[in-house]
């Protein structure tokens, strides 16, 4: 027969479940002491690699925790402690600083780690229950996560140790993170596939370039910028109004364009100095991004010229199609 869900029971199971987690958490908060610094120091310290390793539900959690790492600029790895045994080991070298998780202490594959890992000469901070485990009573630095019972209903399934687990990991990322005095460019770095790592580019690495760019010396007529407007690859629907140095005077849009259609005259023989926009807005090739999306909202403007950091030499251009494709 199938089973048939009480949902009041439900309800008060998944309230149970997040009541023993949050107490369990403040619990481990009034823990954090000098275990927690040291282990900090190691980890900033260290001149290798972070190498993270756990069995089971605490391995999943380990390997959260060593892409945290990785991602705050701690280089990290995960190390599987039965594949170590089995030639694995031959990642870890002795600069590197080891990680170990489980909730016991006293799991058989950690616990077999730990003279392989002192035999290369590697540091090991701990994190189990207990530090007089057997993993604990080894390690350099034990962070104990106390005597918590699981919010399963048989008192099994690891679920507040896991929490536990997961959010000291994540104290301990964030707290070498601050150390680092790590950057949101160099955040980004590890991201630039994310939309803090895409806004945090440069102008520079997403601006059109050479003959893609629509430049037009002044004096030209507006017959020249429709031809240079129109012939340029990509058609930006604008022309950058250079001098003889190549520094920005200019630029003559399709709406400058339809605007002199608009007030029956469209003198194509006249210079496109007397209708473009003078000293338009620009900018330049260091520029992030992020800060160039700005710029576009509140101005609506779909073309940028693009000067070099520190002069007026156009460079580029940046249309609004080019944000688009960043997905920005």
């Amino acid at each position: 027969m199938d089973k048939v869900l009480d949902p009041e029971r439900a309800l008060a199971r998944g309230l149970e479940v997040l009541r023993l987690e949050a107490a369990a958490l403040t619990a481990l908060s009034a823990r954090l002491g000098d275990p927690f610094q040291r282990a900090c120091t190691l980890i900033l310290g260290c001149r290798g690699h972070l190498v993270v390793s756990g069995m089971g539900k605490a391995g999943l959690i380990g390997q959260k925790i060593s892409a945290t790492f990785a991602s705050t600029g701690t280089p990290s790895h995960f190390l599987h402690p039965a594949e170590a045994l089995h030639g694995d080991l031959g990642r870890l070298r002795p600069e590197d600083l080891v990680l170990a998780l489980s909730k016991s202490g006293s799991t058989r594959e950690v616990v077999q780690l730990v003279p392989a890992v002192r035999a290369i000469g590697a540091r090991l901070i701990a994190i189990c229950s207990d530090a007089d485990s057997p993993l604990g009573h080894h390690a350099d630095v034990t962070l104990e996560l106390g005597d918590a019972p699981e919010a399963c209903p048989l008192g099994l399934a690891p679920t507040v140790s896991t929490t536990m687990m997961l959010a000291l990991g994540d104290a301990l990322a964030m707290a070498v993170l601050e150390g680092r005095e790590l950057t949101r460019e160099e955040f980004a770095r590890y991201h630039p596939a994310g939309s803090l790592g895409r806004q945090l580019m440069r102008v520079g690495e997403i601006m059109r370039t050479g003959e893609h760019v629509p430049l037009l010396h002044t004096g030209a007529t507006l017959r020249d910028a429709l031809e240079v407007m129109t012939g340029t690859p990509g058609r930006p629907g604008a022309a950058v109004v250079i001098d003889a140095k190549g520094d920005l005077l200019g630029i003559f849009t399709d709406g400058d364009l339809r605007r002199l259609a608009r007030s029956g005259s469209l003198p194509l023989h006249e210079a496109v100095d007397l209708h473009m926009v003078r000293a338009p807005r620009h900018a330049s090739t260091e520029q992030l991004v992020g800060e160039l999306l700005r710029l576009v909202r509140e101005t609506h403007v779909d073309q940028l010229p693009v000067v070099a950091e520190g002069t007026r030499r156009v460079v580029g251009l940046v249309d609004v199609q080019d944000l688009l494709e960043v997905r920005l």
